[in-house]
Parts: C-alpha cells; structure tokens; sequence
C-alpha cells in the first residue's frame, strides 16, 4: 500500500489509502511534507476512501460502526475542533450506511460545533442540500455534499488564521478513521486487511503538526491527551513493508483510538 502524501490543491491525497496493499511503500520527501504542508489550509483530509476501502474486504454492516452521540457544549476550542473532525467521520459512516437520521443528527451536531468555532455560515449554507439529499436516499451527492463542506470549513478557518485549529480537526478525524477500520480488521482477521493499517507516511505528518502547534495549545488538556497516544499509535502502524501486524496488534490500535476518542469527548474540569 502507497501510504504518500502528494501535494495536491484541496487534498493530502487520502486517495492513496485505496492503493494495492502489495504495492511499495515510499517515504515522503521534504519537498512533498512542505507541499501537503501549504494546501493542507484547502481542505480537510477526511477517512472517507479510507473507510470505503473495507467494502474491498467483504460485506461491512456500517450501521454497526456508528458511535453514540458525542457532546458539542465544550469550551476549549481545541476540543471543539477535535471533535468536529471525528463528527464529519461520523457522516461518511453514517452516509456508507444509508441512515437518512443519522445523516441529519450528525449535521446538526456538526453545525453546532462549528458555529462555536465561528465558520457555522459555510455549514448552514449546505445544510438543506445534505437533509434534501438524505430524504432522497441520494448518497453519492450526500457524499460530495459532505466534502464540500467540511472543503469549505477548513478553508474558512484556515483564512481565518486559526491553521492550528486545522491540524487538529484532521487528526480527530484520521483518529475515527482509524478506530472503524481497525476494529472491522480485528473481528474479522485477514493478513490483507492488517495490512490496510500500514499508515507511517500519514500519521508522521500528523505528528508533526502536533509538535508545531503553539504551546497555549499544547497545554490544552484534549490535545495533550492526543499527543501522548498519536506517539503509541505511530509504533503500531509503522511496521516493516512485508510484514502485516498481528491480530493482537491491530486489537491494541483499535483501542488507542477508541480510548482517545473517549477522552476527548469528556468535558474538561
């Protein structure tokens, strides 16, 4: 699997996760980091082809997948921002398994939450169009409609100047991503599907901007809480090109993610 992040306009080229499992991993270059780096502020990379890379795999029961609903009443915007990337994973989820409700409680918790965090115009503006599309059973529209907005909320915020609220919103949704595949993988083992886990590329660019971030965020309690278990996960999905993890390996993946997901949900004191 090509786990390499091109840098494309609008995109960190998630496409890549679809790519053969068989197929030779290449490291990122300088000049592509920096790339992804500067159009990163064009869009949010959320795990939708990543997730949809399981149908490869066999009959997927996505409504099995959907979590219970999340809080959006935080005040650390770092939190906010977190979790309106797991919430935008949430609708992919909720859209693979054709749940017309679902579709419109998880754009009414989205809305919610970028409203707290000041872009909720961009959300409202296409908020009719994903409730008329999920009323008419119309998924594949519902799909680029999702796209389009978290496209659009990213760039609001990134021309807002709140790029490090960006990073953060990638990661909670990379985190959710995860956590489905993952468990998937891990209920039903094939050496294949470890494989699809093979992410070193991804998660060290993500890294990265973690480390970046100014220290007032660091400090925050939700982010210091991702920083710690993004490190544990790293160890775990950057395993040799010609080795799959254990099943017992992708098992420890699966609950970092969930665990972190977990804690960053949970109101901060």
């Amino acid at each position: 699997m090509i786990w390499k992040l091109r840098p494309l306009a609008g995109s960190l080229a998630f496409a890549c996760l679809c790519a053969s499992a068989a197929a030779e991993a290449t490291p990122l270059t300088p000049e592509e980091m920096a790339g992804a780096a500067r159009t990163d502020g064009l869009s949010i990379p959320m795990p939708d082809e990543f997730l949809a890379s399981l149908n490869k795999l066999g009959k997927i029961y996505w409504s099995s997948k959907m979590r219970l609903p999340i809080g959006t009443s935080y005040t650390s915007r770092p939190q906010m921002a977190l979790n309106l990337g797991g919430l935008i994973a949430d609708g992919y989820i909720a859209i693979e398994a054709q749940d017309q409700q679902q579709v419109k409680n998880i754009g009414r918790d989205v809305l919610t939450l970028a409203g707290a965090l000041g872009v909720s115009k961009e959300v409202k503006e296409r908020a009719g169009s994903i409730t008329s599309f999920a009323e008419n059973g119309q998924w594949d529209q519902l799909m680029e409609e999702l796209e389009a907005t978290q496209n659009e909320v990213k760039q609001t915020m990134a021309e807002a100047k709140d790029q490090d609220l960006v990073a953060l919103v990638t990661v909670g949704g990379w985190l959710r991503g995860i956590e489905v595949v993952s468990g998937q993988i891990a209920a039903h083992y094939t050496e294949t599907g470890g494989k699809l886990m093979r992410q070193p590329g991804i998660v060290d660019f993500l890294n990265q901007r973690l480390d970046k971030l100014p220290d007032k965020i660091k400090d925050d309690a939700s982010v210091k809480i991702v920083r710690k278990k993004m490190a544990d996960i790293q160890r775990l999905i950057a395993f040799p090109i010609d080795k799959a993890p254990t099943v017992d390996e992708v098992k420890e993946l699966n609950k970092l993610a969930a665990d972190t997901l977990k804690d960053i949900t949970k109101k901060q004191k």
